[in-house]
């Protein structure tokens, strides 16, 4: 073999074990970036957990909160109906205690009226079919 072969091998060996202890660094590499974003990893989790808990609490609490809204509303909502019920109730009473006595009175009025002007009519007409004494003075 030429020594220009010999040369070339050892270049071919010498480069496939720079490429070897290259990826022999790259796996040495991995695993060291492998172990901190687990450390990372556990470390965010360890800080997290309590702020998860915290936001389960909050949670929870809004539920019981929006729950408890929920039935207040209602309870008024219940509450006006009542008012509006018991307010229709006396509307009702009052129209039939007050209005009442007034439509008869009203009533009550209008035939008076009426009488009054049946008696006024009938003066009228009694006076008209009397002769007046200014009549039987007259000279024409």
């Amino acid at each position: 073999m030429s020594t220009t072969a010999v040369v070339l091998l050892g270049f071919i060996a010498v480069a496939t074990l720079v490429m070897a202890a290259v990826q022999v660094g790259l796996i040495i590499v991995a695993l060291r970036l492998t172990k901190q974003v687990e450390a990372l990893l556990n470390s965010i989790e360890r800080d997290l957990r309590p702020l998860l808990l915290s936001l389960s609490t909050a949670s929870n609490n809004v539920v019981r909160v929006t729950e408890l809204a929920v039935s207040q509303v209602q309870r008024v909502d219940r509450m006006f109906n009542d008012v509006a019920l018991r307010l229709d109730d006396v509307m009702r009473l009052v129209q039939a205690t007050l209005l009442a006595p007034v439509r008869e009175g009203r009533a009550l009025l209008a035939a008076l009226g009426a009488a009054l002007g049946a008696l006024g009519h009938t003066r009228s007409s009694r006076d008209e079919s009397l002769p007046s004494d200014d009549d039987a003075l007259f000279i024409g």
